[in-house]
């Protein structure tokens, strides 16, 4: 079967560059940016960008382009043709499983911008009204957001009907780009989705910083810029203040943000890649995409969340909302802001459409792995592939719609430990296996630009180094067990909706956080209690996680009864279980779909 191929340059280009910019450009970087040091976490930032990001990318890029012009469209065949190992077809297995699970979940997330950039313009959100105080609107929208997506009961999500019309929407388009192809599909779509894209956040960029004092006359969009921007040289590291770029938490931060804007260890990059020419350049199309995704995410998407909630909320209310998340930052901080503004229901619009945009050319992006290794390996026209892709896709999303907690297990595992896991093995199979020299001639192969040697020797020495110290402190940071003191309470102090509980442990303090709405346990006697029962002077055990968060305060009697699991107020245990037994199931389903393709190729060659 021939194989498709990318129609024009600037498809590819707009193309690769869709794949990248998505929601983690608009929301999940300035969130970080904000919580992380602000101007001080770009340094770790751009150090990841050159000894981890554009060496990773280049050497992606490449791989693709290799295992195309040998007919595999997928890791599994691009390992395979790398290291004749029997193991590395199902190590590749990860390019596919990876893209294919975060689909699951990006597509229902995806469908929440689609749907409220409609709401917004047709003017269904949440009213103002005179005399209501900012955190009454935000909770006003939040507890609009909380109806949109469904009521949480003790295992299951009671969603909205109108939520799901619009899950049903989304997928539908998705599916109609994918049966189009690669040059009558994703690539018509890139040429007028990205454009689309930047010039809807110029519009609010420019809506942004000409918005003035609105609130105090200190609030004002240049100074939430400065508060993006300005160095914080130390920042709070388990209950201490250190220098930030000694700060582990932050370069993980900074690394894990990496993976995320230029979608690396994924395997959509080198699917993309397959549909070029032998000869066809991969350095300066791939370096000219890393920079419009860090236009985008640097000076696009850290010019509108941030200053804007800081025109309106102030600096403090900024960092509680950069702290919430990026479903808030999204879904109830800027509606919230846009409320205020003359012709808000626009501005809002344009919004959740330029969000739909970034999330719409990265999804097809991630099912095309799924795509190629139907139609390469099983034969199956596009057609065809799009339509089975779609009908698993409606059916596994319906575990994170109803399931309480199926999107947080699903990203824990694929979108935060899945990619460095596959970009390491990457690394390793290119320039171990296969031979750094062989690698760094097949990425200059037709090149228009040819890396300076600094990038050989850290794409075989540094780049692999840099991987494993990030999956290691992963590992450390969200798999080990949660940290548990017992101490003695100072001070409880109200900030707001948060809360800080300085706890003496030992001849050490610790300054422990907890929000009134992230599902932080107080236990009193074995029973649930409110935090106002605990007394300064009151010995209790408080339980950790990564940045001082608390998941429980509890006097001894209650800690006893706990002390043989963990309380964070997070998923039931069977939603978890569940959720996990899919991710098992759809992987060994793979690994033998896999093993299947490869006796049937051989088969036929025979």
């Amino acid at each position: 079967m021939q194989r498709e191929r990318w129609a024009t340059r600037i498809g590819l280009i707009l193309a690769m560059a869709g794949n990248a910019i998505g929601l983690g450009n608009f929301l999940r970087f300035p969130g970080q940016a904000a919580r992380n040091g602000g101007g001080a976490f770009m340094i770790p930032y751009f150090i990841s960008l050159i000894l981890m990001g554009i060496p990773l990318m280049w050497m992606e890029w490449a791989q693709g382009r290799f295992g195309g012009t040998r007919g595999y469209g997928t890791t599994p065949g691009m390992f395979h043709e790398m290291w004749r190992a029997r193991i590395s077809k199902y190590l590749g297995v990860l390019g596919i499983f990876i893209p294919t699970i975060i689909m699951i979940y990006y597509t229902y997330i995806e469908s929440w911008t689609l749907g409220y950039s409609v709401l917004a313009l047709l003017g269904k959100m949440p009213k103002v009204e005179a005399g209501m105080s900012p955190s009454e609107v935000l909770s006003r929208f939040e507890d609009y957001f909380s109806s949109y997506i469904g009521r949480s009961g003790e295992w299951f999500v009671s969603v909205s009907p109108t939520a799901y019309i619009f899950f049903l929407i989304t997928l539908a388009l998705n599916t109609w780009i994918l049966a189009r192809g690669v040059a009558r599909g994703i690539e018509v779509l890139a040429k007028i989705a990205m454009p689309l894209l930047f010039i809807l956040a110029i519009v609010l960029v420019i809506r942004v910083f000409t918005l003035g004092a609105k609130v105090h006359p200190d609030w004002t969009p240049l100074k939430g810029l400065a508060f993006l921007w300005e160095p914080k040289w130390f920042t709070e590291y388990h209950g201490h203040y250190v220098f930030t770029l000694f700060n582990p938490t932050i370069w993980l931060a900074a690394a894990g943000q990496m993976f995320f804007t230029l979608s690396l260890g994924m395997g959509a990059i080198q699917t993309y890649a397959s549909y070029l020419d032998e000869n066809d350049d991969v350095m300066l199309t791939g370096l000219t995409t890393t920079s419009a995704n860090e236009f985008a995410e640097v000076v696009l998407g850290g010019s509108i969340a941030i200053p804007a909630a800081v025109t309106f909320l102030g600096l403090t209310g900024a960092l509680e909302v950069a702290a919430k998340g990026v479903f808030y930052l999204a879904f109830v901080s800027m509606p919230t802001i846009f409320s205020y503004l003359p012709a808000g229901n626009l501005f809002g619009a344009i919004w959740f459409l330029l969000l739909f945009f970034a999330g719409y050319t990265s999804s097809v992006a991630m099912s095309q792995p799924m795509m190629a290794f139907l139609q390469e390996h099983f034969g199956m026209s596009r057609v065809h592939a799009a339509l089975s892709l779609c009908a698993f896709y409606f059916l596994a999303t319906h575990i994170c719609i109803f399931l309480r907690g199926g999107v947080d297990v699903m990203d824990f595992w694929v979108g935060t430990f899945g990619p460095p896991l596959l970009a390491l093995i990457e690394v390793i199979i290119m320039m171990w296996i296969f031979g750094a020299d062989k690698m760094w001639e097949e990425m200059h192969r037709g090149a228009e630009l040819r890396a300076p040697r600094f990038f050989y020797y850290t794409s075989k020495y540094v780049t692999p180094l840099f991987l494993t110290l990030i999956f290691i402190g992963w590992i450390y940071q969200n798999l080990a067990p949660k940290r548990v003191f017992n101490g003695v309470i100072e001070q409880i102090e109200y900030v707001g909706e948060t809360t800080h509980v300085k706890v003496t442990v030992g001849d050490k303090q610790l300054i422990c956080k907890v929000s009134q709405k992230d599902g932080t346990k107080f236990l009193r006697n074995g029973k649930e209690a409110d935090l106002s029962e605990f007394k300064v002077g009151e010995e209790v055990f408080i339980g950790l996680r990564k940045g001082n968060i608390l998941t429980f305060i509890a006097d001894e009697v209650s800690y006893r009864s706990i002390i043989a699991r963990t309380v964070e107020g997070q998923q039931p245990g069977i939603t978890i279980w569940i959720t996990r037994i899919f991710l098992l199931t759809v992987f060994v389903a793979m690994c033998v779909a896999v093993g299947v393709a490869w006796r049937i190729r051989e088969s036929v060659k025979r």
